[in-house]
């Protein structure tokens, strides 16, 4: 096992820092499960950094943080650890493929909050590793919110582990209930607000190094635009969104939502220039005292 690391941020963490760290070639750990902890203490949600974040995603305001603002703000401290020596595999090989995000209760718009990022778990695929990170946000010790961010890499690891539970995404997905053009702006506001700052969304020919036609959107942004035109949950309970990233969303691509309106969840796709989902999600209310970490954990 590696030694553990704990990095410890009083401010938000500098993109420049952990993106010219990530551009140096290094020696990579062999754990595929390192023991790296990032912690950002005391972030105060801007309340024009709200509003801008709102009118980019398309999500509306309310009495409280929308549930993908902790995703957005705090993946800062996922980038803090992706692009450290100790991770297993470079940055720009890596690829997410689930985002599992739950709210225990509403956060006000003027909370502090704790911000806590760690690797939980990997899996050895037939032509990869997945990588789980667990993130925890904290109101007064206390914690408000939770998400597991599982990336891909491909390459050769070992035999073959057994597979996360959560790897099979809803096949229900009803009928379209939206059709529209995504916008193509905000990308560097988004890239403020995340620190990913990854050129395969802002520069096409960039994108197409690495395979896609386009430059792409923030996953968070098309998100955010899904989430705004699906029925809107209850404020006051828990919430949960469970998305699997299946393929990329391009500038500027005319784009068709499907939904499935369930009694406790709805599930959803979004189809973008494709006869394949780029993204399937569903969205709930689970009950009370829930928690992610359990059924993703080795």
């Amino acid at each position: 096992m590696s030694t553990p690391v704990t990095l410890q941020f009083d401010r938000r963490p500098s993109a420049l820092a952990y993106m010219v760290r990530g551009a140096l070639p290094t020696a990579r750990s062999r754990d595929l499960a390192p023991a790296i902890t990032a912690r950002w203490s005391d972030h105060r949600p801007d309340p024009e950094q709200l509003a801008a974040f709102l009118r980019v995603t398309g999500l509306p305001s309310g009495p409280a943080l929308p549930l993908l603002y902790p995703h957005a703000f705090g993946f800062r401290l996922a980038m803090v650890v992706l692009t450290r020596p100790e991770f297993p595999v470079p940055i720009w090989g890596v690829l997410q493929i689930r985002n599992h995000l739950l709210q225990h209760r509403p956060i006000p718009l003027d909370a502090p909050l704790d911000f806590e990022t760690r690797v939980v778990g990997s899996r050895v695929r037939d032509k990869g590793v997945e990588l789980d990170l667990h993130t925890e946000v904290h109101i007064d010790r206390s914690v408000a919110w939770e998400s597991v961010l599982t990336f891909y890499a491909r390459g050769r690891f070992g035999e073959p582990t057994t597979g996360s539970p959560l790897e099979r995404s809803p096949t229900d997905l009803g009928d379209p209930v939206a059709e529209w053009t995504m916008r193509d702006d905000g990308h560097s506001e988004l890239g403020r607000f995340t620190g990913d700052y990854n050129g395969i969304h802002f520069w096409t020919w960039y994108a197409r190094r690495f395979g896609f036609r386009r430059a792409l959107y923030h996953p968070p942004r098309v998100l955010g635009e899904c989430v705004a035109r699906l029925p809107a949950l209850d404020g006051d309970g828990p919430q949960r969104l469970d998305a699997w990233l299946k393929g990329p969303v391009f500038r500027g691509a005319s784009v068709r939502l499907h939904a499935a309106p369930g009694t406790d969840a709805t599930t959803f796709g979004l189809y973008a220039e494709d006869e394949r989902p780029s993204i399937v999600g569903r969205l709930g209310s689970p009950p009370p005292g829930a928690r992610l970490l359990d059924p993703v954990s080795n």
